[in-house]
């Protein structure tokens, strides 16, 4: 799998990523698995014509000692369908920006 992570998280910041995970998207319904909403501004082709599929995700996994950001992009609604994909280069760079901007609000630095 494809990610982009963040690792050597120190005492605490899992706690204070957790609590902003948990107030800003909503608590995780599986441990540590937080489901972001893609910005439909950045959706492939297929992804914007697959009106049925969306909303578009990707998944934060937080750990004690890491934060990771699947780039597989998918719909929560159907499992296999051509318009799940890893990201594209703007897409990366948009999650990559929203989990850096994270740390930034909770003055975590790495």
């Amino acid at each position: 799998m494809k990610q982009y992570t963040i690792d050597d998280l120190r005492l605490g910041e899992y706690e204070k990523i957790k609590t902003y995970l948990d107030e800003n998207v909503g608590p995780s319904k599986m441990d540590g698995i937080y489901w972001i909403q893609l910005d439909e501004n950045i959706l492939t082709d297929i992804q914007a014509e697959h009106k049925e599929c969306r909303p578009f995700y990707f998944a934060i996994d937080i750990g004690p000692n890491a934060v990771s950001c699947e780039l597989l992009i998918r719909s929560r609604s159907t499992i296999k369908c051509n318009c799940t994909s890893y990201a594209t280069e703007s897409q990366r760079n948009w999650i990559i920006k929203f989990a850096d901007a994270i740390f930034e609000k909770l003055g975590i630095t790495t």
